[in-house]
Protein backbone atom coordinates (compact mmCIF):
# COMPACT_ATOMS: atom_id res chain seq x y z
CA UNK A 1 0.00 0.00 0.00
CA UNK A 2 1.51 3.34 -1.00
CA UNK A 3 -0.86 5.55 1.85
CA UNK A 4 -2.03 4.62 5.00
CA UNK A 5 -5.53 3.91 5.64
CA UNK A 6 -7.99 6.81 6.84
CA UNK A 7 -5.21 9.02 4.77
CA UNK A 8 -7.44 12.46 5.92
CA UNK A 9 -7.98 11.20 9.56
CA UNK A 10 -4.33 10.68 9.66
CA UNK A 11 -2.89 13.93 8.11
CA UNK A 12 -5.21 15.58 11.15
CA UNK A 13 -3.78 13.66 14.01
CA UNK A 14 -0.21 14.13 12.40
CA UNK A 15 -1.11 18.12 11.77
CA UNK A 16 -2.34 17.72 15.66
CA UNK A 17 0.64 16.05 17.43
CA UNK A 18 3.72 16.50 15.22
CA UNK A 19 6.06 19.20 14.21
CA UNK A 20 6.26 17.51 10.42
CA UNK A 21 5.88 19.69 7.47
CA UNK A 22 2.92 20.06 5.56
CA UNK A 23 4.91 18.39 2.55
CA UNK A 24 6.24 15.66 4.58
CA UNK A 25 2.56 15.11 5.41
CA UNK A 26 0.96 15.54 1.96
CA UNK A 27 3.82 12.78 0.64
CA UNK A 28 2.76 10.39 3.49
CA UNK A 29 -1.03 10.45 3.20
CA UNK A 30 -1.12 11.26 -0.60
CA UNK A 31 -2.09 14.49 0.03
CA UNK A 32 -1.56 18.24 -1.44
CA UNK A 33 0.87 20.15 0.29
CA UNK A 34 -2.26 22.90 0.39
CA UNK A 35 -4.26 20.56 1.29
CA UNK A 36 -2.51 19.69 4.43
CA UNK A 37 -1.80 23.67 5.21
CA UNK A 38 -5.67 23.81 5.06
CA UNK A 39 -6.07 21.31 6.98
CA UNK A 40 -3.98 22.95 10.08
CA UNK A 41 -5.83 26.11 8.94
CA UNK A 42 -9.58 24.38 9.55
CA UNK A 43 -10.72 25.03 6.64
CA UNK A 44 -10.16 21.33 5.22
CA UNK A 45 -11.44 17.97 6.92
CA UNK A 46 -13.10 20.21 9.57
CA UNK A 47 -15.20 18.10 12.66
CA UNK A 48 -12.86 14.83 11.26
CA UNK A 49 -11.19 12.94 14.09
CA UNK A 50 -7.66 12.36 14.22
CA UNK A 51 -6.29 9.09 12.91
CA UNK A 52 -3.18 7.69 15.34
CA UNK A 53 -1.03 6.10 12.48
CA UNK A 54 1.28 4.66 15.31
CA UNK A 55 -1.34 2.84 16.98
CA UNK A 56 -2.81 1.28 14.46
CA UNK A 57 0.79 0.03 13.28
CA UNK A 58 1.14 2.25 9.99
CA UNK A 59 3.92 4.45 11.18
CA UNK A 60 6.78 3.84 13.24
CA UNK A 61 7.22 6.51 16.07
CA UNK A 62 11.31 6.26 14.99
CA UNK A 63 9.88 7.55 11.44
CA UNK A 64 8.38 10.18 13.21
CA UNK A 65 11.59 11.88 14.77
CA UNK A 66 13.79 11.11 11.76
CA UNK A 67 10.72 13.21 9.88
CA UNK A 68 10.97 15.93 12.98
CA UNK A 69 14.55 16.25 12.58
CA UNK A 70 15.30 16.42 9.44
CA UNK A 71 12.14 17.78 7.12
CA UNK A 72 13.59 16.39 3.90
CA UNK A 73 13.28 13.25 5.40
CA UNK A 74 10.21 11.13 3.90
CA UNK A 75 8.36 9.19 5.97
CA UNK A 76 8.32 5.14 5.40
CA UNK A 77 4.32 3.01 6.12
CA UNK A 78 5.19 0.59 8.11
CA UNK A 79 4.92 -2.89 6.57
CA UNK A 80 1.78 -5.03 6.77
CA UNK A 81 2.28 -8.56 5.61
CA UNK A 82 -1.74 -9.07 5.69
CA UNK A 83 -1.41 -6.00 2.48
CA UNK A 84 0.24 -8.01 0.73
CA UNK A 85 -1.00 -8.21 -2.85
CA UNK A 86 -3.62 -6.54 -2.15
CA UNK A 87 -2.95 -3.90 -5.22
CA UNK A 88 -2.69 -7.16 -7.54
CA UNK A 89 -5.64 -8.69 -6.55
CA UNK A 90 -6.89 -10.44 -9.66
CA UNK A 91 -10.81 -10.09 -10.67
CA UNK A 92 -12.88 -9.94 -13.80
CA UNK A 93 -12.15 -6.49 -15.79
CA UNK A 94 -14.78 -4.20 -15.08
CA UNK A 95 -16.80 -3.21 -17.93
CA UNK A 96 -18.65 0.00 -17.69
CA UNK A 97 -23.14 -0.49 -18.27
CA UNK A 98 -22.73 1.78 -21.44
CA UNK A 99 -20.50 -0.90 -23.15
CA UNK A 100 -22.04 -4.31 -21.93
CA UNK A 101 -24.53 -4.86 -24.15
CA UNK A 102 -21.73 -4.51 -27.06
CA UNK A 103 -19.74 -7.33 -25.39
CA UNK A 104 -20.78 -10.27 -26.78
CA UNK A 105 -19.93 -8.87 -30.55
CA UNK A 106 -16.56 -8.58 -29.49
CA UNK A 107 -16.53 -12.45 -27.93
CA UNK A 108 -18.46 -13.58 -30.62
CA UNK A 109 -15.31 -11.85 -32.78
CA UNK A 110 -12.68 -13.25 -31.10
CA UNK A 111 -14.21 -16.39 -31.62
CA UNK A 112 -14.31 -16.64 -35.45
CA UNK A 113 -11.50 -14.29 -35.83
CA UNK A 114 -9.06 -16.10 -33.40
CA UNK A 115 -9.93 -19.77 -32.78
CA UNK A 116 -6.69 -20.07 -31.32
CA UNK A 117 -7.53 -17.80 -28.22
CA UNK A 118 -8.75 -20.41 -25.05
CA UNK A 119 -12.04 -19.43 -23.34
CA UNK A 120 -9.67 -18.07 -20.07
CA UNK A 121 -7.61 -15.19 -22.27
CA UNK A 122 -11.28 -14.50 -24.10
CA UNK A 123 -12.55 -13.71 -20.49
CA UNK A 124 -9.73 -11.28 -19.69
CA UNK A 125 -10.03 -9.44 -22.15
CA UNK A 126 -13.30 -8.50 -22.50
CA UNK A 127 -14.55 -8.99 -18.79
CA UNK A 128 -17.05 -11.78 -19.41
CA UNK A 129 -17.52 -15.54 -17.85
CA UNK A 130 -16.70 -18.52 -19.69
CA UNK A 131 -20.84 -20.16 -20.18
CA UNK A 132 -20.92 -17.19 -22.14
CA UNK A 133 -18.32 -17.63 -24.57
CA UNK A 134 -19.44 -21.47 -24.53
CA UNK A 135 -22.73 -20.45 -25.95
CA UNK A 136 -21.37 -18.06 -28.44
CA UNK A 137 -18.71 -20.90 -29.87
CA UNK A 138 -21.71 -23.57 -29.66
CA UNK A 139 -24.34 -20.84 -31.12
CA UNK A 140 -26.31 -21.29 -27.85
CA UNK A 141 -26.35 -18.28 -27.26
CA UNK A 142 -30.37 -16.45 -26.45
CA UNK A 143 -29.35 -13.23 -28.76
CA UNK A 144 -26.96 -15.21 -31.58
CA UNK A 145 -29.19 -14.21 -34.60
CA UNK A 146 -28.89 -10.36 -33.75
CA UNK A 147 -25.34 -10.28 -33.21
CA UNK A 148 -22.20 -8.79 -35.35
CA UNK A 149 -18.87 -9.42 -34.87
CA UNK A 150 -17.30 -6.22 -33.69
CA UNK A 151 -13.67 -5.91 -32.87
CA UNK A 152 -12.98 -5.15 -28.97
CA UNK A 153 -10.46 -3.24 -29.30
CA UNK A 154 -12.67 -0.58 -31.42
CA UNK A 155 -15.18 -0.84 -28.69
CA UNK A 156 -12.74 -0.20 -26.06
CA UNK A 157 -13.28 -3.25 -24.14
CA UNK A 158 -8.85 -4.09 -24.28
CA UNK A 159 -6.05 -2.48 -26.05
CA UNK A 160 -4.64 -3.69 -29.04
CA UNK A 161 -1.44 -4.52 -27.22
CA UNK A 162 -3.20 -6.66 -24.76
CA UNK A 163 -5.18 -8.74 -27.75
CA UNK A 164 -1.76 -8.69 -29.68
CA UNK A 165 -0.12 -10.41 -26.41
CA UNK A 166 -2.86 -12.37 -26.09
CA UNK A 167 -2.99 -13.58 -29.56
CA UNK A 168 1.27 -14.36 -29.78
CA UNK A 169 0.69 -16.60 -26.31
CA UNK A 170 -1.63 -18.88 -27.22
CA UNK A 171 -0.02 -19.20 -30.97
CA UNK A 172 2.78 -20.23 -28.48
CA UNK A 173 1.23 -22.82 -26.54
CA UNK A 174 -0.27 -24.16 -29.58
CA UNK A 175 3.14 -24.78 -30.68
CA UNK A 176 2.06 -23.28 -34.61
CA UNK A 177 3.70 -19.95 -34.14
CA UNK A 178 0.59 -18.77 -37.11
CA UNK A 179 -1.83 -16.29 -35.58
CA UNK A 180 -4.03 -16.64 -38.86
CA UNK A 181 -6.61 -19.13 -39.43
CA UNK A 182 -6.26 -21.57 -42.36
CA UNK A 183 -8.91 -19.63 -44.78
CA UNK A 184 -6.66 -16.49 -44.53
CA UNK A 185 -3.14 -18.30 -44.71
CA UNK A 186 -4.91 -20.41 -47.93
CA UNK A 187 -5.62 -16.59 -49.33
CA UNK A 188 -1.98 -14.73 -48.37
CA UNK A 189 1.75 -15.64 -49.04
CA UNK A 190 4.47 -14.33 -47.07
CA UNK A 191 6.98 -11.22 -48.77
CA UNK A 192 9.89 -14.50 -48.91
CA UNK A 193 6.96 -16.25 -51.15
CA UNK A 194 6.11 -13.61 -53.24
CA UNK A 195 9.66 -12.71 -53.88
CA UNK A 196 10.30 -15.95 -54.82
CA UNK A 197 7.70 -16.48 -57.21
CA UNK A 198 9.26 -16.65 -61.14
CA UNK A 199 8.39 -13.80 -63.67
CA UNK A 200 6.83 -16.13 -65.77
CA UNK A 201 3.15 -14.35 -66.94
CA UNK A 202 -0.03 -16.28 -66.11
CA UNK A 203 -2.50 -17.09 -68.64
CA UNK A 204 -6.53 -15.64 -66.93
CA UNK A 205 -8.82 -17.97 -65.53
CA UNK A 206 -10.78 -17.37 -68.35
CA UNK A 207 -8.24 -18.62 -70.83
CA UNK A 208 -7.17 -21.75 -68.84
CA UNK A 209 -7.21 -24.73 -71.70
CA UNK A 210 -5.92 -22.84 -74.40
CA UNK A 211 -2.10 -23.14 -74.12
CA UNK A 212 -1.90 -25.63 -76.77
CA UNK A 213 -3.57 -23.33 -79.03
CA UNK A 214 -1.12 -20.52 -81.42
CA UNK A 215 -1.94 -16.91 -80.86
CA UNK A 216 0.25 -16.21 -83.53
CA UNK A 217 -0.06 -14.69 -87.35
CA UNK A 218 3.01 -16.95 -88.54
CA UNK A 219 1.24 -20.33 -88.44
CA UNK A 220 -2.36 -21.53 -89.73
CA UNK A 221 -2.45 -18.47 -91.60
CA UNK A 222 -4.91 -18.44 -94.56
CA UNK A 223 -3.06 -16.92 -98.19
CA UNK A 224 -4.79 -13.78 -98.80
CA UNK A 225 -5.35 -12.53 -102.21
CA UNK A 226 -3.15 -9.59 -103.33
CA UNK A 227 -5.03 -6.91 -104.23
CA UNK A 228 -4.96 -3.62 -105.87
CA UNK A 229 -7.27 -0.28 -107.12
CA UNK A 230 -7.22 -1.80 -110.32
CA UNK A 231 -8.53 -4.94 -109.26
CA UNK A 232 -11.79 -2.98 -108.04
CA UNK A 233 -12.45 -1.08 -111.16
CA UNK A 234 -11.54 -3.32 -114.20
CA UNK A 235 -14.57 -5.38 -113.09
CA UNK A 236 -15.93 -7.50 -116.40
CA UNK A 237 -19.34 -6.55 -118.31
CA UNK A 238 -22.26 -7.96 -117.11
CA UNK A 239 -22.73 -8.99 -120.63
CA UNK A 240 -19.20 -10.82 -121.49
CA UNK A 241 -20.35 -13.03 -118.06
CA UNK A 242 -23.71 -13.72 -119.69
CA UNK A 243 -22.32 -14.83 -122.68
CA UNK A 244 -19.78 -16.99 -120.78
CA UNK A 245 -22.82 -18.68 -119.25
CA UNK A 246 -24.51 -19.41 -122.30
CA UNK A 247 -21.21 -21.08 -123.65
Amino acid sequence: MSKPLMAKATAVWLVDNTTLSFKQIGDFCGLHELEVQGIADGDVAAGVKGYDPVASHQLDPEEIRKGEASPAYRLKLKHNPAAEGEEKRRGPRYTPLSKRQDRPNAILWLVKFHPELPDAAIAKLVGTTKPTIASIRERTHWNIQNMQPIDPVALGLCRQTELDAAVQKAAKKSGTGEVMSDDERRKLVSTETSLAMSDEPRLPSGMAGLEGFSLTQDEDKTPERDLDADSFFNLPDRDEDEEDGAR
